[in-house]
């Protein structure tokens, strides 16, 4: 997702979406602990949109 479309949601909005990438790190972790996880990028990109989202709510504060 673009910063720019990140920083077009509201607050609501962007806390749902940062629970949403929570969960779904949580369960990706998961899925690498077992070796059968098909793209390890994707940890990373979901790791860089977390800090952006909160990095969004903490300047909107």
């Amino acid at each position: 997702m673009k910063v720019k479309e990140i920083r077009d949601m509201t607050a609501d909005e962007l806390r749902v979406k940062l629970d949403d990438l929570e969960k779904e790190f949580f369960e990706l972790r998961k899925v690498k602990t077992t070796g059968k996880l098909e793209n390890p990028l994707r940890l990373r990109t979901i790791r860089r949109e977390v800090a952006c989202v909160k990095t969004i709510l903490n300047e909107r504060k």
